[in-house]
């Protein structure tokens, strides 16, 4: 019942442009700090994390101390890019609007990977509003770009797959 009402109520479009905002804003001005403060490094932090997987009341998850030390600082150069533009991108979605189901999606992956390293901060309240914005679709972007962009997209695949499914004989 709230999950239709989050996704069908013409209201709350209005609630969840808020939440957008201040996410966005959140996410917007974390990138950009990285990106525009100079060489970010994220290798202190993930080695920090790994250090904290050990213990009677480790908290990291060995699970996740492993990736991060046997996939993610190998591969700390990587890392150092994605972090900051997938922010700042995160950040510019929400705030206008475009693909924001899906901007959401990733600002809660972001969340997560921070809370399972270890750290608490802000996130937790993101993930809760970022939870919201996800469950309700597409009546999330409707203040914004998707009023327009996902109508368009749905047309434009929805004709593709119509042609594709139901060849024309000869």
């Amino acid at each position: 019942m709230f999950i239709q009402f989050l996704k069908e109520n013409r209201y709350v479009p209005f609630l969840l442009t808020v939440f957008r905002l201040y996410l966005g804003w959140e996410w917007l001005t974390a990138g950009w700090g990285k990106i525009s403060g100079g060489k970010f490094d994220a290798s202190g932090f993930m080695v920090g994390a790994v250090k904290n997987m050990s213990g009677d009341h480790p908290s990291v998850q060995p699970w996740w101390g492993h990736f991060l030390n046997e996939f993610a600082i190998p591969y700390v150069d990587l890392f150092n890019v994605m972090v900051p533009w997938g922010e700042f991108l995160v950040g510019a979605a929400l705030i206008l609007g475009i693909f924001t189901s899906f901007s959401a999606l990733m600002g809660l992956t972001m969340n997560f990977a921070y809370m399972l390293s270890g750290t608490t901060s802000t996130n937790p309240q993101m993930v809760l509003l970022g939870m919201f914005i996800l469950v309700a679709g597409t009546n999330a972007g409707k203040i914004g770009v998707d009023r327009w962009v996902i109508p368009m997209l749905q047309k434009w695949f929805f004709k593709k797959a119509g042609k594709e499914q139901f060849p024309q004989s000869a």
